[in-house]
C-alpha cells in the first residue's frame, strides 16, 4: 500500500488529495491536510474519482461508425487512418473553415489539453472555433480585456482579508468558486463573518451561499446591471467615490458619473425589486467598509447584459478604492502565466463574423449559439466536419435540439471523450480519453483565479492503461493530419515545433529543461514566469514540493499589470458605454409580468459530467424544477409540470420551495440523459430534463456572444399526465 499525493481535477478548487493505492487500484481517498491551498478540504466529487477510473461505461477503445450506423471498436492505427483520410478530404474539398472545433469545460482542468488545443487551433486555421466560454465566462473575460488589457487579468475577492463581500449571481458554496479558486469556501466565508465582516448575496434563488449570508436580496432575473448602476449613482450622489492610490491610473471617471445619472436607486428599484433605501445603504456600506469586494459569476454572465454587468462589478471595486488592495478585489500572480502566450495591446473583437447571422468573433471564438446554424444552413463556408474535445454541446448549447439534429448532417464528426454521451453518440470516430488518475496535473488555467499564489504539480496516481493515448498525443495526431503529414506523422517532430513556437513567444530555449511533451511546455511557462528572481522557477523545483509551493498572499500589481493601449484602467470602454443605451431602453419599459427560468448547480454535479458515478448520483433527485409555493398553488401543480418557451418544452419534476421568488422557476443545466445509443447506465436511470431545450440561442449578449440562459420567459402548467387524472 502506497500513499499518493495528487490534485482533484473535477472543479476549480483544485483540492489536494491523499489516495491509498494498492497495485493499480485506489483503495481510499481523503483530503491532504498539508496541501498548500486546500489544507485538507475535500468535497464529494473527489471521492468519486476512483469510480470514474473504474466506470465500466467509460470508452476504453477507439470506436468508428460502421456501415450499419453502429460505433464499433477498432485499433488506434485504424482510427487515425480513418481520421486522416476523411478529415483531409473535407479540408481539400471545402477549406479550413469547413471544420469546426469545440472545446468543452474539462479542457481547462487539464494543462496538457489546454496547451495542445491552442496549437491545434493554430494548425487548423479555421474561424469556426467554439468553446463553453460563450455559455459561461466570456462576459467576464471581455470586460477585463477592455478594462485591464487581458482576459486573464480578472479581479478576485481577497476573501481571507476582506471585511465586506457583495456577491451577485454566484453560489460558491456549490461551485467551489467560479473564476475564484478558493478551497473550503464555507469556512472562508464563515471566518469573514466571525471577524466582524458581512456577506451580502443578490440572487433570485436563495442558494446555499445566500443561506449563509447576512442579507439576501432576491433580485428580478436580468436586472443586475440596473442594480449596479444604481449603486454607482449612489456613490457619486453621496460623494463617496474614492479611487485611492489608483486615481492617477484611471481613465473615464467623468463618463461613468454621467452614465449613472439616470439610474438612481429610486428609478431602478421597481425594475430590480430591491428597495431604493436598501440600494443606497448597500452603496454606503461598500464605501465605508475597511476592505470590500464585489464578485459576480455565471448568473450575471448568462443574461442579455452579461458583459455590462461584469464591467460594472469592477467599476464598483474601482470607485470604492478596493481594486488591487489587500482585502479588496486583487489579481493573482500565477507561476505559469498564460498571458505570456497571448499578451497584446488592444482588443481582439470582431475580426471575423459567423457566416449565417454575422455574429462577431470574440477573443478568437464564435458564439456557441451559432454552431447549429453553421452546420445546417447550406452555402459557401458551411461547416462539414466537427471536432469535439471533452465537450457535450448537445447539453451545454442553447437550442440544443437543433444542434443535435444538425449533427446528423455532418460529413465527419470526431470526438475525444470519457463517455459515449448525448454529443459523442453522433461521432463517426470516438477516441477514448484517459482516466484523470493516470495523468499528471497542474492547475494551469485556474491559478489565474486563485486567492493565494501557489503552484502544485502532481504526477499520475496510477499507471496509464496500455491501450489509451493521452489527449495531447491525439491532438498532435490531428495537427499531423491538418498539416498534411499523414496518419503516421512523426509526433516527436511536431511536438518539437509546438515547443519551439512557444519558446519563441516567451523568448526562451525550448531545450532548457530536457523535457518532452506537456511537461516541457509547462516548464517553459514556469521559467518565463514571475518567480525566477535569483534562479529560474522550473518544473523540477515545483515537483520537489509535492504539497505545493506557496508564493504568498495576493499583492498589489497595478499599474504594472495593465496592458491597455493607454496603460491605464479603462473605466469607460466605448463598447460598454454604447450598450448602456439599450439598457436605458429596457429601464423605460415596464417589467414583464411573466414567469422566467433561471439555472442552478449542485455540489455533486459538474455540468453534465458527474451523473454516472454512484457516489454522486445517489440521494434525492436533483434535476427538479424549483417553484415558489404561491405559483404552485395558483397553477395547481402536482409532482410534475410542463415548462414551455417559444424554443421548446420539457416535463420536469416539481420541487415546491420558497427559495425561489414568485414568478421564477429554476432548472439545473446538464441533464437530459434519455437519448438512445448512449452508454451511461447510472445516469439513464434518473435522466432529468435538458433545460437548454428552452433556450433559443437567438438573443445574445452582443459584446461577448454569450447566449441568454437566465431570465428566459416560460409558461408553466401541470403536466398533461397529471392534469388528466
Amino acid at each position: 500500500m502506497q500513499i499518493r499525493r495528487h490534485i482533484c481535477p473535477l472543479c476549480e478548487a483544485g483540492c489536494g488529495l491523499l489516495s491509498e493505492v494498492d497495485t493499480d487500484d485506489v483503495v481510499s481517498t481523503r483530503g491532504n491536510p498539508d496541501h498548500v491551498s486546500s489544507r485538507g478540504h475535500i468535497c464529494p466529487k473527489a471521492l468519486a474519482l476512483r469510480e470514474l477510473h473504474a466506470d465500466p461505461d467509460r470508452v476504453r477503445t477507439p470506436l468508428i461508425r460502421s456501415a450499419d450506423g453502429r460505433l464499433e471498436p477498432v485499433s488506434w492505427d485504424e482510427a487515425f487512418a480513418a481520421i486522416d483520410a476523411r478529415l483531409t478530404a473535407v479540408l481539400d474539398r471545402y477549406g479550413p473553415d469547413s471544420v469546426a472545433l469545440y472545446l468543452g469545460n474539462p479542457v481547462a482542468h487539464d494543462f496538457a489539453t489546454t496547451l495542445y488545443s491552442s496549437a491545434t487551433m493554430r494548425a487548423l486555421g479555421s474561424r469556426n472555433i467554439y468553446s463553453a466560454n460563450t455559455v459561461d465566462a466570456m462576459p467576464k473575460f471581455v470586460a477585463c480585456q477592455l478594462m485591464f488589457g487581458g482576459m486573464y487579468t480578472v479581479p478576485l475577492p481577497d476573501l481571507d482579508r476582506c471585511s465586506y463581500v457583495l456577491i451577485l449571481g454566484a453560489n460558491p458554496l456549490v461551485s467551489n468558486g467560479s473564476l475564484l479558486t478558493a478551497p473550503g469556501m464555507r469556512a472562508r466565508l464563515r471566518a469573514l463573518q466571525r471577524r466582524g465582516g458581512r456577506l451580502i448575496v443578490v440572487d433570485p434563488n436563495r442558494s446555499q451561499t445566500a443561506r449563509e449570508a447576512d442579507e439576501h436580496y432576491p433580485i428580478r432575473p436580468g436586472a443586475d446591471a440596473l442594480l449596479l448602476l444604481a449603486l454607482v449613482h449612489a456613490l457619486f450622489s453621496e460623494n463617496s467615490v474614492n479611487l485611492g492610490r489608483l486615481g492617477p491610473h484611471v481613465r473615464g471617471l467623468e463618463t461613468i458619473e454621467e452614465l449613472a445619472r439616470d439610474f438612481s436607486p429610486e428609478v431602478v428599484a421597481p425594475h430590480c425589486d430591491i428597495p431604493a433605501a436598501d440600494i443606497r445603504r448597500l452603496a454606503r456600506e461598500l464605501a465605508a467598509a475597511p476592505t470590500a469586494a464585489v464578485y459576480g459569476r455565471t448568473g450575471t454572465c448568462t443574461q442579455r447584459f452579461g458583459t455590462v454587468t461584469s464591467w460594472l462589478i469592477e467599476v464598483l471595486n474601482v470607485l470604492t478604492g478596493n481594486l488591487d488592495r489587500p482585502g479588496g478585489a486583487m489579481f493573482a500572480r500565477p507561476a505559469a502565466d498564460l498571458r505570456a502566450m497571448t499578451a497584446q495591446r488592444g482588443v481582439a473583437f470582431g475580426r471575423w463574423h459567423s457566416r449565417v447571422r454575422s455574429a462577431p468573433e470574440t477573443l478568437g471564438e464564435l458564439p456557441l449559439a451559432c454552431l447549429a446554424e453553421e452546420i445546417d444552413t447550406p452555402g459557401d463556408g458551411q461547416v462539414k466536419a466537427l471536432i469535439t474535445v471533452a465537450g457535450n454541446p448537445a447539453r451545454s448549447a442553447p437550442n440544443s435540439a437543433r444542434l443535435t439534429a444538425a449533427f446528423g448532417q455532418l460529413e465527419l464528426m470526431i470526438s475525444m471523450d470519457l463517455y459515449r454521451n448525448e454529443t459523442t453518440r453522433h461521432a463517426h470516430v470516438l477516441l477514448p480519453a484517459p482516466s484523470p488518475l493516470t495523468k499528471p496535473h497542474y492547475d494551469l488555467f485556474f491559478h489565474h483565479f486563485a486567492i493565494r499564489n501557489t503552484a502544485t504539480y502532481a504526477p499520475p496516481v496510477l499507471p496509464p492503461a496500455p491501450d489509451v493515448r493521452p489527449e495531447w498525443q491525439i491532438l498532435l495526431r490531428l495537427i499531423g493530419t491538418v498539416t498534411r503529414q499523414g496518419a503516421t506523422a512523426d509526433l516527436a517532430a511536431i511536438d518539437d515545433l509546438v515547443a519551439e513556437s512557444l519558446a519563441r513567444t516567451l523568448g526562451a530555449d525550448s531545450q532548457a529543461g530536457g523535457l518532452r511533451g506537456p511537461e516541457r511546455l509547462l516548464d517553459l511557462l514556469l521559467r518565463a514566469g514571475p518567480y525566477g528572481d535569483t534562479e529560474p522557477l522550473t518544473l523540477a523545483r515545483v515537483r520537489a514540493h509535492p504539497d505545493g509551493v506557496d508564493f504568498g498572499p495576493l499583492r498589489p500589481q497595478l499599474p504594472g499589470l495593465l496592458n491597455t493601449p493607454s496603460g491605464q484602467i479603462e473605466l469607460a470602454p466605448q463598447p460598454l458605454v454604447d450598450d448602456i443605451a439599450e439598457l436605458r431602453i429596457r429601464l423605460l419599459s415596464p417589467p414583464r409580468d411573466t414567469m422566467v427560468l433561471i439555472g442552478r448547480r449542485h455540489l455533486r454535479s459538474n455540468n453534465s459530467w458527474m451523473h454516472n458515478l454512484p457516489t454522486l448520483a445517489k440521494g434525492p433527485e436533483r434535476c427538479t424544477l424549483l417553484v415558489n409555493p404561491a405559483d404552485a398553488a395558483r397553477l395547481r401543480l402536482g409532482t410534475r409540470a410542463r415548462v414551455a418557451s417559444h424554443a421548446g418544452v420539457v416535463d420536469a419534476a416539481v420541487e415546491v420551495t420558497d427559495a425561489v421568488r414568485p414568478g421564477v422557476v429554476s432548472l439545473p443545466h446538464g441533464w437530459g440523459h434519455d437519448e438512445p445509443d448512449m452508454n451511461l447506465g447510472i445516469a439513464a436511470r434518473r435522466p432529468g430534463v435538458n433545460s437548454n431545450v428552452l433556450a433559443d440561442g437567438i438573443e445574445l449578449d452582443p459584446l461577448s456572444g454569450t447566449a441568454v440562459l437566465n431570465g428566459i420567459p416560460v409558461q408553466l402548467a401541470a403536466s398533461p399526465e397529471e392534469s388528466s387524472l
